[in-house]
């Protein structure tokens, strides 16, 4: 990459991931998982695909030429990986906290880890929670239709539910997320929609509203 390139994409990320921050309440700690989160650009990265998250090395990978739009949703791929240990009771390497919920682990029981179900919940069950949610259902269709799983997996549902969430966020940033209302993944239902995508997105902001004040209390020195 030359100079100019590392600049003007070390200012787009900045300003994403600075943007991020807002949208979640919370501190810089959030966004770095604690400093356990890596990021790398030009290298690292998969053929044909833009960006990805690697659980061995909890790095979000990001190639030289990748397309706006794809933060949100590695970032969130990484939150979830990193929550695995932090909710569940017998959390495994490389797994997602989305998907350990799923399996009905054993979890651990605190007022944050509540909220986060909730929102799992709201993302994978109907309304009543007595059977799949739509949007899994038409994810499992097109899987089926292209012979594959690959979007009916649930932190795949998870980070997808993400992005609609900060997308429909009054602060914009098609760095940081575009394409969940007229991509063609969202024409084939494999983001949120209508009463669904209220639900899903009512349920990650009373859990980030919740975990940014604890963060905040916890660098102010008014929490454990």
């Amino acid at each position: 990459m030359t100079k100019a390139e590392q600049a003007n994409t070390a200012n787009r990320f900045y300003d994403a991931l600075a943007d991020l921050q807002l949208l979640l309440h919370g501190p810089a700690d959030l966004l770095s998982l604690r400093g356990t989160l890596s990021l790398t650009y030009g290298r690292g990265g998969q053929p044909g695909v833009s960006a990805h998250y690697e659980p061995a090395s909890r790095t979000l990978a990001l190639a030289k030429n990748a397309g706006p739009g794809s933060i949100a949703h590695e970032w969130f791929h990484a939150l979830d990986h990193y929550l695995s240990e932090k909710a569940f009771k017998t959390a495994t390497a490389g797994r997602f906290a989305s998907a350990a919920w799923l399996a009905d682990s054993p979890s651990i029981d605190h007022p944050l880890n509540r909220l986060l179900f909730d929102c799992f919940q709201s993302i994978l069950l109907n309304n009543r929670g007595s059977g799949s949610s739509d949007l899994f259902k038409r994810s499992v269709a097109v899987d089926r239709s292209q012979d594959t799983l690959y979007y009916s997996l649930p932190e795949e549902l998870a980070a997808r539910s993400f992005e609609a969430f900060i997308q429909d966020a009054p602060l914009k940033n098609h760095f940081l997320v575009k394409g969940t209302k007229e991509s063609p993944e969202a024409k084939l239902g494999l983001y949120p929609q209508g009463q669904e995508r209220d639900r899903i997105n009512t349920a990650f902001d009373r859990y980030f509203q919740a975990l940014g004040t604890a963060l905040n209390r916890q660098d102010s020195g008014q929490g454990q």
